[in-house]
């Protein structure tokens, strides 16, 4: 039931039109009380959508009533229409709702630079349609409702001293930190005030979702955003909370890892013995990124050569003669040098491990990651074809 699970909460999914597929394309979640806390984060991308400027206002107050979600259409680009249409979407779900339209969130997710009267009607019927659907049992409908690219929905559910937390999220490409990197809702029926739910989102998200780094391309439109209804009547114990908060969002992510366009290994790059947390994400994140490591993992190859080019570029402290790296349990490479033979290393399983030991301090992390095929270029090069 994902997003429905907590107490306080009803969802929908519907299809508007936006999809050429006739599947559904209009989400929407409500918050039923008695709380009706709210907190987001977005993207820091320069370039953002218009529900994302939207949402940024209306989430301010730490008051959110509704979450509406479309995918089929972005919304991005499309000027002070896009801006209105975003509004109408949050007036029009109020409306439906007896809630004020300053309290309704809005997203969008699809092709950039496209936006019309008719994509704005069949939104807002869409909106209409869904509140007259919600109920208890919506989740996996309104999760269904905002795939894209997707191959299957994401969800996720956990419970803990008498309260719960679901989520649900959408993203197969565009997947780069900058937070957000897709479009995910979680909610819980535990009892939090608004400082406290962006306290503990922002602390959860920044120990998976923004450390998922699919193909280095940060979207126009993600959000992740946090409902709590207090209807459980439990008040949590913060440390309690983000740690399930936490793990519910990196279970989400490795979903999301999983399902990346085209992919066929997921890599999960650690990091040790780095000298700060920064230096660990900057050390993985560069490998990531790093298209002609991504292209080897592809094609089966330990090249632990690609691993030292990539870090080098980094400002990271580490001596480059001083490193060891570890493919799938193998140390294919001890100190800037030849370790064990690269052909000792199994790279037909699709779970991926890259260990890099950096022998200079005590901080550690992981990069999430996947591989380049093409599949992935076939898909985005033909993307709005």
């Amino acid at each position: 039931m994902s997003v429905t699970a907590p107490q306080g909460f009803e969802a929908a999914g519907v299809a508007a039109g936006l999809k050429s597929t006739g599947k559904p394309d209009v989400a929407l979640v409500v918050n039923k009380g008695p709380q009706k806390t709210g907190a987001a984060v977005f993207t820091s991308n320069r370039a953002k959508a218009n529900p994302i400027m939207w949402s940024q206002q209306a989430v301010s107050d730490g008051v959110v009533e509704a979450v509406v979600l479309n995918s089929g259409g972005a919304n991005c680009f499309t000027g002070s229409f896009g801006f209105q249409t975003s509004h109408l979407t949050a007036e029009t779900a109020a409306e439906r709702l007896g809630v004020s339209a300053g309290d309704v969130l809005v997203c969008s997710t699809g092709l950039i630079g496209t936006g019309d009267e008719r994509f704005r009607s069949r939104v807002l019927e869409g909106t209409v349609a869904a509140a007259d659907a919600l109920s208890t049992e919506g989740g996996s409908d309104a999760a269904a409702a905002i795939m894209t690219t997707d191959t299957v929905p994401k969800q996720a559910v956990r419970s803990r001293d008498g309260w719960t937390i679901g989520g649900m999220a959408k993203g197969a490409g565009m997947l780069a930190p900058g937070l957000a990197t897709m479009l995910v809702v979680i909610t819980t029926d535990a009892e939090l005030a608004p400082e406290q739910a962006d306290r503990h989102l922002r602390a959860a998200t920044r120990m998976s979702f923004d450390r998922l780094d699919s193909d280095g391309a940060m979207s126009t439109n993600d959000q992740v955003t946090l409902l709590a209804s207090g209807a459980s009547g439990v008040v949590p114990d913060d440390e309690a909370f983000v740690e399930e908060l936490t793990s519910l969002c990196l279970d989400l992510a490795a979903q999301l890892m999983h399902d990346a366009e085209g992919a066929s290994h997921d890599i999960r790059i650690e990091v040790a013995h780095a000298a700060s947390e920064d230096d660990a994400l900057e050390v993985g994140r560069a490998v990531a990124r790093n298209n002609l490591f991504k292209t080897a993992i592809f094609g089966n190859d330990p090249n632990w050569g690609r691993v030292l080019a990539a870090i080098g570029t980094t400002s990271a402290e580490f001596d480059p003669y001083g490193v060891d790296v570890t493919i799938n349990g193998v140390r294919v490479c001890s100190q800037g040098g030849p370790d064990r033979p690269r052909e000792e290393v199994d790279l037909v399983p699709r779970d991926t491990h890259v260990l890099i030991d950096l022998f200079v301090g005590d901080a550690t992390a992981t990069i999430m990651t996947n591989d380049l095929t093409h599949a992935y270029v076939h898909e985005n090069s033909a993307y709005s074809s």
